[in-house]
């Protein structure tokens, strides 16, 4: 391990959905930390319960049991604006889809979340030094996303995601849609962050792939095992 400070906590954490046909445990039950400066993998079956980990790792959902803390503060406690704040501004998310915007340029995309936090641009030179960053080449910049290959797609989506220098980077099977080359060449740029500071948390399928990290956390039926 990179550090020795606890940067996320599950304690006996589970995630319950209702449904009419009865009630779906996602998670069950979870106790695990995550370091600052660790690359964790998070590996299982599929619907074991990975992306709801990864959800709540995020914000983007809350326990139905038990205690999930990230940088120390319990996320049950935290008030919507400051759980937005979080995912703004501590949290950078890489997808499987890139989720680019297709009608925007390559450097609009990476901006937006600047603009989103204050409506305008105020990026300055971050958005050629994350180009830099991902190597992506200048004549990328003005380019949209259907005129990038997959490999640059994903590249603009990471730059994206350290626009705000996010502590901690949530990756949600981000070679999927990428040929072996090209997604060997995404984790190698990925690990480059890491060995900068950045606490990666990668859910993937691909053993090659969860290689890359320095831990696998796997789930089955929700439980981590």
């Amino acid at each position: 391990m990179n550090g020795g400070t606890p940067l996320i906590e599950f304690e006996r954490v589970s995630k319950v959905y209702p449904h009419p046909a009865g009630n779906v445990v996602a998670l069950d039950n979870a106790t695990l930390s995550i370091m600052t400066g660790e690359f964790v993998a998070i590996m299982g079956p599929s619907g074991s319960g990975k992306s709801t980990l990864l959800n709540l790792i995020g914000g983007l959902d809350v326990p139905s049991t038990g205690v999930l803390r990230i940088e120390g503060a319990d996320v049950s406690t935290l008030t919507d604006d400051q759980l937005t704040e979080l995912r703004r501004d501590r949290i950078g998310f890489i997808f499987q889809q890139f989720n680019l915007f297709p009608l925007l340029t390559a450097r609009e995309n990476i901006e937006f979340p600047i603009m989103l936090a204050c409506g305008k641009r105020e990026c300055g030179q971050r958005p050629h030094q994350l180009f830099s960053a991902v190597d992506l080449p200048e004549d990328s910049y003005e380019r949209r996303p259907s005129e990038l290959s997959g490999g640059q797609q994903q590249r603009v989506a990471i730059a994206r995601a350290l626009i705000n220098d996010p502590a901690l980077l949530l990756c949600d099977e981000p070679t999927g849609n990428l040929d072996t080359k090209t997604g060997n060449g995404i984790m190698e740029l990925l690990l480059g962050m890491n060995r900068r500071g950045k606490t990666i948390v990668m859910v993937t399928h691909d053993p090659k792939i969860a290689e890359f990290a320095e831990r696998t956390i796997h789930i089955r039926d929700g439980r981590v095992e």
